[in-house]
């Protein structure tokens, strides 16, 4: 049993755990024998939270205290390593909602980026059900790899991760009409489309994660010009927190806000033309202006540099070979410097 699939009781040596000491400032560390954490606030060890429940606080060496909690998966996926942008929290709840992922489905993924949205797929489904995450690019992939591996202290024998094209892999992967869930993350899910409809079981549910209107707009007519979906619908989640402390109630001045939008649709039987339904007049083809429009360098993003992804990919795998050598699973290089890993602010 790992660490992760036991988040309750006292503290164990191989348990992630989130330490908030002076100022706020958080770590995460992977307790283990003779483990430290060294800030220049003085010496924390491992030692003194193990036996210990849930909640505690801690003093250091210097008399500094330490709040400790087992992380929270969406405090994991805000600090771990990144190779492509992550699905935010708040939009990787709302996918689990609105394509109903349940205990035991068979979910494909497309791209797994990071790995952040496939620990809430992987949580979903649980250990009754398949999670398969395409990825065209190797180093996203390991990237996403050492991530689930170190949230979970092992990798999960109910997913797969898949180098290369989905339309291309897709139907080699799965029989036709036997997945239940499709998710796909991605620049151009248009293109994919057709091994989906092939791929999903009627009734199942796909669902695209798309950055612009543009993006939208083309994937929601194409869903339609295929006549196997229903109607498509879309939205967009945005969280604001609130200040509260006695009389003073105020939302906080900073909202994590538009980050991309969410488009449904559910497959029909085989054969069946869906109602009509009746639409005002509107442009639906695209030209290469329009599709400028939804470029990642169009939108904002910036590319990772090679430096900077060799970079994330290091740091993701001292992470997993952390875990595994804190949970006694055997010793991977550079895991004794995995242990202490500063959580971000965010």
């Amino acid at each position: 049993m790992t660490a992760a699939s036991r988040p309750r009781g006292p503290f164990r040596y191989g348990d992630r755990v989130q330490l908030t000491g002076p100022k706020a400032r958080m770590h995460t560390i992977t307790l283990r024998e003779g483990g430290e954490l060294h800030t220049h606030h003085g010496v924390l060890k491992h030692e003194q939270l193990v036996g210990q429940p849930d909640g505690s606080v801690f003093e250091n060496s210097s008399g500094h205290e330490y709040l400790a909690l087992r992380p929270l998966l969406r405090d994991f996926v805000m600090s771990m390593p990144r190779g492509a942008a992550i699905v935010y929290p708040k939009d990787a709840a709302q996918i689990v909602s609105q394509a109903d992922i349940f205990p035991g489905a068979v979910v494909v993924e497309a791209g797994v980026g990071s790995g952040a949205l496939t620990l809430s797929l992987l949580r979903a489904v649980g250990p009754e059900g398949r999670v398969i995450s395409f990825e065209r690019r190797i180093e996203f992939a390991e990237v996403a790899r050492a991530n689930v591996e170190t949230f979970f202290g092992e990798t999960p024998a109910y997913w797969e991760v898949r180098e290369g094209d989905l339309a291309e892999a897709l139907p080699e992967a799965v029989e036709s009409g036997s997945v239940d869930r499709v998710v796909l993350d991605m620049l151009a899910p248009w293109e994919v489309m057709d091994a989906v409809v092939d791929a999903l079981a009627p009734g199942g549910v796909v669902i695209c994660y798309v950055a612009t209107a543009t993006q939208l707009s083309r994937v929601a007519e194409y869903i339609r010009g295929t006549g196997a979906f229903t109607d498509p619908e879309a939205n967009e989640t945005m969280v604001r927190g609130w200040h509260v402390e006695g009389l003073a109630v105020r939302p906080d001045h900073r909202m994590v806000a538009h980050t991309a939008f969410l488009i449904t649709a559910r497959r029909l039987a085989p054969g069946v033309i869906p109602p009509e339904v009746k639409r005002r007049a509107s442009k639906k083809s695209f030209s290469d202006e329009d599709v400028e429009i939804w470029t990642p360098g169009a939108v904002g993003d910036r590319d990772i540099t090679d430096k900077n992804l060799r970079k994330r990919i290091r740091e993701a795998q001292r992470a997993a070979d952390g875990a595994r050598l804190a949970a006694g699973r055997g010793e991977g290089p550079g895991a004794s410097a995995a242990s202490e890993a500063p959580a971000s602010d965010a």
